[in-house]
């Protein structure tokens, strides 16, 4: 969280801007996108793409359905259409277009880590969603999962990780998929408390 997430790097890697006008953007679920716009404007960068513009916005939280709930919405809409109509504006008046500053922190910090009571990091990356038995075996889960990892088979298992999308739990029509574990859970709900507001 705040980064660019880890499963992508690899796949920025492998493009190759040639010199191509870029535009970076970033999405976060109400919290805070940290230094996630500066490393994707620097990776993209050292991609020899030239960064023209680059913006933060929000979406609904991927732990939750009421942080940023229906976001982005007809205001943040309104933004995006501006966002566009200035870039549109820049790339057609300006002879030189200017590379764009955004903000950001270099070194970067490190990717967000909650904390437990006692102020102790919870590692949430192994954590893995559970089946409950309400499951009709309708495979959406592992149809949605972006990462391939939900056996299509036996759709309680996990063949790969997870990114804590939440499309599987989000989505399920009959409410079967669910995190129980407790640092997970803690995290959830301190973001709700402490985020909700727009």
């Amino acid at each position: 969280a705040g980064r660019v997430p880890n499963v992508l790097l690899k796949y920025l890697k492998t493009i190759s801007g040639n010199g191509a006008l870029a535009i970076a953007i970033v999405l976060y679920g109400n919290r805070n996108y940290d230094d996630a716009l500066i490393e994707l404007k620097d990776i993209l960068e050292l991609d020899g793409f030239k960064v023209v513009a680059g913006a933060a916005f929000i979406g609904e939280h991927s732990f939750s359905n009421s942080l940023a709930r229906n976001r982005p919405d007809e205001k943040d809409m309104d933004i995006v259409r501006t966002f566009a109509d200035e870039i549109y504006t820049k790339i057609i008046n300006e002879k030189i277009i200017k590379t764009v500053f955004v903000k950001g922190n270099t070194p970067y910090r490190k990717y967000y880590m909650p904390k437990d009571e006692k102020g102790q990091p919870i590692d949430i990356r192994k954590v893995k969603p559970k089946t409950n038995n309400n499951c009709i075996n309708c495979k959406l889960c592992a149809n949605l999962c972006p990462m391939g990892s939900i056996d299509f088979e036996d759709v309680t298992k996990l063949n790969g990780i997870c990114i804590k999308c939440c499309a599987c739990i989000k989505k399920c029509p009959v409410e079967a998929k669910y995190f129980d574990d407790s640092g997970y859970l803690k995290h959830k709900k301190e973001l709700e408390n402490n985020f909700r507001y727009r």
